[in-house]
Order: structure tokens, then sequence, then C-alpha cells
């Protein structure tokens, strides 16, 4: 009989990177001859913590290594604990092998917590947590209290970054394991770049860097403006929904005259369009003030660009300096000085033949062997 895994996610209907990280998880574990169950969110956000516009995608449901669409099963209210008392119960009458739990932000820590403590109630199931953060960017009362209630019903963790395995150990001493995030290899291929900047409005021959993904405070956006503002000659892409007031950024570039090379699009971008703007760009920039593992530099292996990144969190352990790109202080000094390195001395190719040897570390493959093998 096969064994059986049950991962307790985020997933589909339900956007956003953790919610397709879960599904790519989910087809390599069946490609090991696992069978898997997805245990998702009916209600993942209150309003007062989502500021985006839907938490829904319109993708279409992913499917299997067998073609045919995840078992995904939809029950969780991260503010119902009726919810969780159920969902617990449902996944202890399957008796799984082995529970994976995402754990990215506290809030979740109650609901998490109590669901896998009844889960496991008279069985040996072995549950792991695959941690995103353990401390959020962004901090709430509550906080630690809620992440050590949730690590207190884990067996065992998996970081895709070393800074959370160290933040983890201050809460538990129990095995934590370290596997790079993988490759986003699920948003197809590398378009024509002159068809995609067509598409997009983008002048053929302008050298162009992408900021893609929400824009949130602590990701730098402001940074990147201010950098732009110094290197008169690029232009920027920028794909992804605004958490934040609008009004600032569009200051800096009403202030400094880059409204004809600062090219928006200011929603959240679906699965199939993400090769769009990869295609586009010449170099993804990164300069965010805190991190932990980052899934846009995932999509940019899996496209072949190289990266500017901030030496914060687990960045660094992603890009190799001066070989897949640039790991930089978060300053728009910076940023700037790496922009202009990149574009004046023509790195591109070289760097983009750095990216394609620094990717073999990121595989699927290597992720769902981490997760199924019990520590030492």
């Amino acid at each position: 009989m096969n064994k059986k895994i049950v991962i307790v996610s985020p997933a589909h209907p339900l956007r956003g990177g953790i919610a397709a990280s879960t599904e790519r998880l989910a087809v390599e574990l069946q490609k090991k001859g696992l069978s898997v169950v997805i245990y998702s969110y009916s209600l993942q956000y209150p309003g007062f913590l989502f500021p985006g516009k839907t938490q829904f995608t319109s993708d279409p449901p992913p499917l299997g290594a067998n073609g045919k669409p995840l078992h995904i099963v939809t029950c969780i209210n991260s503010v119902n604990p009726l919810s969780w008392i159920l969902t617990g119960l449902r996944i202890a009458s399957e008796r799984p092998d082995q529970v994976i739990v995402r754990f990215w932000l506290p809030f979740m820590g109650p609901a998490l917590g109590t669901l896998l403590r009844i889960a496991r109630w008279r069985t040996r199931t072995r549950v792991t947590g695959l941690v995103d953060n353990i401390i959020p960017h962004e901090k709430r009362p509550g906080d630690r209290l809620f992440a050590r209630y949730f690590t207190g019903a884990c067996d065992d963790f998996l970081v895709m970054s070393k800074s959370v395995g160290e933040e983890i150990r201050l809460f538990s001493g129990k095995p934590v394991v370290f596997s790079p995030h993988p490759l986003y290899d699920n948003y197809g291929e590398l378009q024509n770049r002159d068809t995609a900047r067509k598409t997009l409005g983008i002048p053929a021959e302008a050298q162009v860097a992408l900021f893609f993904g929400f824009i949130r405070q602590y990701k730098g956006f402001d940074l990147f403006l201010r950098a732009l503002a110094h290197t008169p000659h690029i232009h920027a892409l920028v794909a992804g929904e605004c958490y934040e007031d609008w009004a600032s950024y569009q200051q800096i570039i009403d202030d400094n005259d880059m409204t004809e090379r600062v090219h928006i699009v200011t929603d959240f971008i679906p699965s199939e369009p993400v090769s769009l703007y990869y295609s586009a760009a010449d170099i993804v920039v990164q300069p965010y003030r805190s991190a932990t593992q980052s899934g846009i530099s995932q999509i940019a292996y899996h496209f072949g660009l190289p990266m500017i990144v901030s030496n914060v969190g687990g960045l660094p352990e992603i890009v190799t300096d001066k070989v897949s790109g640039y790991v930089v202080t978060p300053d728009a000094a910076s940023v700037s000085d790496a922009l202009n390195d990149f574009f004046e001395n023509n790195r591109n190719e070289e760097m983009r033949i750095g990216v394609q040897r620094e990717k073999e570390r990121f595989t699927w493959d290597k992720m769902a062997d981490a997760l199924i093998r019990k520590p030492a």
C-alpha cells in the first residue's frame, strides 16, 4: 500500500506563491509513488490581514503527476475553532504516514497547532513543519506565543533559509533540516523577448529591470525607484499588486520624471502571463529590507535571468555574487551601482551562464526527499 502524505497548506483556488509551491510539491511527492491529499483553507485571512483585492485565483485547478486534478480538500477556517477540530479529526481518520504543514504567519498558529494535535491523537503520525517564516516581516502582538504553540505540535521542521532555522531554534529543540526553495518550473517557457516587450509596450532595445511580486514596504520598492533616478538609461517593469498607498511611489516617479520608463502593472499576476514579464526583462531586482527565502528568485532561475538581491535573510544563499547576479546592501546607491555595472559592462551573457550553472542546486526532487526522510 502506498504511503499517504497529508499536506496542510493554502492551495487552489487560493492564490499566491505558497499555494503554487505546495501544489508543485504535491506533484513531486506523487512522482515518488506517494498518495497525497492537500487540506486547504475555506477562509485563509480575515479582511484586516489581507490588503489585496482578492485571495482567489482564476487559474484552472492544478493537475497532479497522473494528469488528473490534485486532491484538494477545502475546509480550514483560520478563525473558527470548530473547523480546526473537525479538520483534525478528518485528517486523523485518514491515518496518514506523515503530515506536512506550511507555516508562514503566526496568526495561523492557533488553528494549525490545534488541528495538528487532534490529527495525531492516539497515532504515531509524523508531523513536519515546512516553515516559510516563523517571525513575520511585519510583527504583531502574539507572534511568539502563536509560533511556539505551532512548533509544539511538530516533530521536525524543514526550512528554506538558514535564518529561519535559527529562529525556530529559539522556540524548539526539535530537528531542523535546511533545503533551499526549488525552482518554480510551472510557469511555462521563456518567450521571444521582442514579442514580449511589444505586448507590454516596452521599447525593443531598452535595458529593462524587473520588479515582480506584491509591493510592500519591507520589499524596498521605493529603493528600486530611487536607484532608477540615478540610472536614467534603464527602464523598469513593475508587475504586482500594491499592498501600500501607491501615492508615495508615484511621487518618486513624478519627481524624477520617470513616467516614460517605468512600466507598471499593479495587479496580481496569474500563472499564465508570468513568463511574459520575465521574458521582457534583462535582470530581476529584489532590494528587500528583510527576507527569508524568495520564490521570485526561483522564478528568475527558471527563466534564466540574473538577479540583484539584498544581503538579508536567505537571499545571499540563493544568489552568488558576481556569478548569478549581485548581492548588495538594501539602499538605493548599491542597487544603482549594480544596475550600472550590469548594463554598462555587458554582464548579461556571462551572468546568464552563471544562472544556468547555479540553478542545478534547486530541485523539487531534493526538497521532496528532505521532507520524507526522517532527520537523524
